[in-house]
């Protein structure tokens, strides 16, 4: 069993992902910043833990992190706002790698795009610029740690039924279904081989766990 903490747990990827974690008996705390998804969380049988990382420091968030055995960075700001954007997905996420290295939680998966790279080529103009260049830095930032870190770079993302298989390519631009992205998630957190690389996907003919392993 593996105790893992899901920031961003009620997005629609999260909540594919909860429910495989506990199936094979993890136990997941889920961070969520809107009291209302308590209840839905607890039915999925994670543990859910209340808290706005926006606004929480890192010797906070190092305190909600600590005793668990791998972070999974599933949260965004939903565009929009491009201050909020940067807020969140670029400087509250370097905050919870800095807290889960203070806090001795060494593996982190962090939930990325398949084109999420500094020289992403979106164009200044685009409303999604500000998303490109947060997730760049945080992904960089990410690399850059002691962690045992992953970085998911999944395509466009679907409401489609999971296959169970998938495409790693670099820097393909397959869409995958949300159900899908779930599985990986939960599959490179217990195979060590996806530790240190930087994983594109989309749908494809392999299954998932002979995909991420070579």
């Amino acid at each position: 069993m593996s105790r893992i903490v899901i920031i961003g747990a009620h997005g629609k990827v999260a909540l594919h992902l909860v429910p495989l974690l506990v199936a094979r008996g993890d136990q997941v705390t889920g961070v969520i910043r809107n009291p209302d998804h308590v209840a839905e969380l607890r039915e999925l049988g994670a543990d859910p833990a209340v808290a706005d990382v926006e606004n929480l420091d890192t010797p906070t968030l190092r305190e909600l992190l600590a005793g668990h055995d791998a972070v999974v960075w599933t949260a965004g700001a939903g565009g929009g706002d491009p201050r909020r954007t940067k807020a969140v997905d670029q400087d509250a996420a370097i905050r919870s790698m800095e807290a889960a290295a203070s806090a001795g939680v060494h593996r982190y998966v962090m939930v990325s795009y398949i084109g999420s790279r500094r020289d992403h080529g979106v164009a200044e103009d685009s409303t999604f610029f500000p998303y490109a260049e947060a997730k760049a830095a945080a992904d960089e930032h990410l690399r850059g740690t002691g962690l045992a870190w992953t970085v998911l770079g999944p395509g466009p993302l679907t409401l489609d039924e999971p296959t169970g298989n998938i495409e790693v390519n670099d820097p393909g631009r397959g869409v995958i279904s949300r159900a899908d992205v779930a599985a990986v998630i939960a599959a490179v957190l217990v195979e060590p081989a996806t530790v240190g690389r930087t994983i594109s996907f989309g749908n494809g003919d392999v299954p998932i766990v002979t995909a991420i392993g070579s």
